[in-house]
């Protein structure tokens, strides 16, 4: 047979009420405690009987509990305040911004030739005006730059050009100085054969030759 559902009110008899009261108590606690062990989480209760007696219950520390509890409702006041005139501005100029973002990423559109459908004939001619005054920029800053090129190719050439010449100057330096070195070497090598065709007897011309030769008398 189904248990008879208790109707929810103010039990009159006060002692039923205490033993209601007590045993409320104690299940409510270990539904608490289940609740902190199944998920993990932090549970705290707080009871004051009808006679002012308190009642706590908590999964860690009482106080951290309530001091997170207080942090957070602080937090959700700060958050219904009304916002300040500082955060009003900022969202003001927030709203400015992104009105701008938008109306520019429209004409870069337009200028992509994008989107043009709703635009009449005076928009139009202004946006080729507009289109052609900046194609006359880029034209014109294009020229700047092929001169800027052209300007540092022909320093470039200079450049080498001068180190050209002054290698090719180095390098008949280092051919003249070869070419007397050698030439040094062979006249070297001349008087040194000289000296040893003279000294490995040669034969002299006969003296009686030269006396005669002279006019002098002979020795002989």
């Amino acid at each position: 047979m189904a248990r008879e559902k208790i109707r929810i009110k103010k039990i009159d008899n006060i002692t039923a009420r205490q033993v209601t009261f007590s045993k409320r108590r104690r299940g409510i606690f270990k539904k608490a405690d289940e609740l902190s062990v199944l998920c993990d989480a932090d549970v705290a209760l707080i009871i004051f009987s009808a006679t002012g007696k308190l009642f706590e219950f908590s999964s860690s520390r009482m106080r951290d509990i309530l001091g997170r509890y207080s942090l957070h409702a602080s937090n959700i006041n700060k958050l219904m305040d009304p916002p300040s005139t500082h955060l009003q501005l900022e969202n003001c100029n927030l709203s400015r911004l992104s009105k701008e973002v938008e109306d520019k990423t429209k004409q870069l559109r337009k200028l992509r030739g994008e989107d043009l459908d709703g635009l009449n004939l005076e928009e139009l001619q202004r946006l080729e005006k507009l289109l052609e005054s900046g194609l006359s920029r880029v034209s014109e800053k294009k020229g700047e730059c092929v001169m800027s090129q052209i300007s540092s190719l022909e320093k470039r050439g200079s450049e080498l050009v001068d180190e050209n010449k002054r290698l090719r100057d180095k390098l008949e330096t280092l051919e003249r100085a070869k070419l007397t070195t050698f030439k040094e070497v062979l006249e070297t090598e001349s008087v040194t054969t000289n000296v040893s065709s003279y000294d490995s007897g040669a034969p002299l011309e006969d003296n009686s030759d030269t006396f005669l030769k002279l006019g002098l008398p002979s020795w002989d």
